[in-house]
């Protein structure tokens, strides 16, 4: 089975090279057979070529010149990357290494599964090193969106998940968001398509500052939601 391995990027050189290097031995170590694609998003400071110049093995860098959102990124290089599997994560690495063979353990135990979705609500430690504010204002954000976009999950905005190959090639041609929106859409044409979610129980290791303002992106992205269900339910497949 191939890992492919998909991070999409925006000006990270600060961070870049210590964690290309980190992904890189983990894989190495990890897997026969595997891809690691960095997707730059339109970035300005350099941190394409910082990843090229360090000529890891089964190394690829992708992008584009103007900056088109994080789903655009995502959605460029799950289509460009060729594994069995095909994961995407956060640039800081924000679960670590270890949660890529995780992943793929999901995947070999559950191999009807289309998708795999990390979840810090599945287990107490997921929300280790959050404030009992941000913890909260978390949870809460999650809970509102999924009630709207009828999902059971416990985590819908995780930003580690993983698809089949099979999967990609089905719900990414599809999809227009380009925006933080795009997880919600990918999992709306998934369900759509009656597709198998399995969740695993992740915890961010490395803890950045969060992008999310709960109050203005939960009304932005209910406004999101029913347009897209709207689209969604009204396509053919």
């Amino acid at each position: 089975m191939k890992i492919s391995v998909c991070i999409p990027m925006y000006n990270e050189n600060r961070v870049i090279a210590e964690n290309a290097r980190a992904l890189s031995e983990y894989m190495e170590k990890s897997f026969e057979d595997y891809e690691i694609v960095f997707c730059s998003d339109g970035s300005t400071d350099g941190c394409d070529e910082t990843v090229k110049a360090l000529h890891l093995p089964h190394v690829r860098v992708i992008g584009y010149e103007k900056n088109r959102g994080k789903g655009y990124a995502v959605r460029t290089a799950l289509l460009a990357a060729t594994g069995d599997v095909r994961m995407f994560t956060d640039a800081d690495l924000a679960y670590g290494t270890a949660v890529i063979s995780q992943v793929a353990n999901e995947f070999a135990k559950h191999p009807e599964a289309d998708l795999v979705i990390g979840s810090r609500n599945l287990k107490r430690e997921g929300y280790a090193g959050y404030t009992f504010i941000r913890r909260i204002a978390s949870k809460a954000y999650i809970r509102v969106l999924c009630i709207a976009g009828g999902f059971r999950l416990s985590d819908s905005q995780c930003g580690c998940k993983a698809f089949s190959g099979s999967a990609v090639e089905k719900i990414f041609p599809r999809c227009e968001v380009n925006g933080f929106a795009f997880d919600f859409e990918a999992i709306l044409w998934a369900v759509k398509m009656n597709m198998k979610i399995v969740e695993t129980p992740v915890h961010v290791i490395n803890h950045g500052e969060s992008k999310v303002r709960i109050v203005r992106d939960t009304v932005k992205m209910l406004g999101d939601l029913r347009k897209m269900k709207k689209r969604i339910r009204r396509a053919s497949i």
